[in-house]
């Protein structure tokens, strides 16, 4: 199978990219060939312009970057997307992907108020990363609210076969090699769970 993975943090040396390693390497270990965006390193531009809103209704043409991150997402058989959980949600610069890739004509379409996604037969992951409790955030409501919002609202909207929301909590600076560790064994298991080899 070909995989694209994107992931989004400004740190090269934080826990998601170390996350996102362990998890591309896994799918090679199994077979799979992926493509990584990682879009802090690529310098990717997050923000939508008038002209891409106007290139989304089909009377001019995308930009030749938008053109290609989409074509490499139509070419994928599974779609992986990692990032750490601010203030609830997606980091401005994979939220910026999200607006500008998942356009319009491409990612769905919309009628009276009924979205029907266009990337149906593709399966996708979701990893995200919290320093809060994930017990904490479902006891407060807040994680109902993450799924709805990011799980639903964007990945099943746009069609994706959604294969699991993997979660990684209490992530903060001084987190031991241990649980390190068994985070990257549980990221490892993901891959092979969804993707054996083939």
């Amino acid at each position: 199978m070909k995989h694209l993975v994107v992931v989004a943090h400004p740190s090269e040396d934080s826990f998601t990219m170390a996350i996102t390693r362990a998890y591309t390497a896994e799918l090679e270990t199994l077979g799979h060939s992926q493509r990584t965006y990682d879009l802090y390193r690529m310098g990717f531009n997050p923000v939508l312009s008038v002209h891409e809103l106007v290139a989304a209704s089909g009377d001019h043409p995308a930009s030749a970057e938008i053109v290609q991150a989409q074509n490499d997402i139509r070419t994928a058989d599974a779609l992986a997307v990692i990032y750490p959980l601010w203030w609830l949600s997606m980091p401005a610069m994979m939220k910026g992907y999200i607006d500008r890739v998942f356009a319009r004509g491409f990612a769905y379409d919309a009628h009276s108020g009924i979205v029907n996604g266009l990337l149906s037969g593709k399966k996708s992951v979701l990893i995200t990363i919290s320093g809060a409790p994930l017990s904490l955030l479902v006891k407060s409501g807040d994680w109902n609210a993450v799924q709805a919002l990011q799980d639903t609202h964007i990945f099943r909207s746009a069609g994706f076969d959604l294969l699991e929301h993997l979660h990684f909590d209490e992530v903060a600076p001084n987190l031991s090699d241990a649980t390190a560790e068994q985070y990257m064994a549980r990221v490892r298991a993901c891959a092979r769970r969804h993707f054996p080899a083939g």
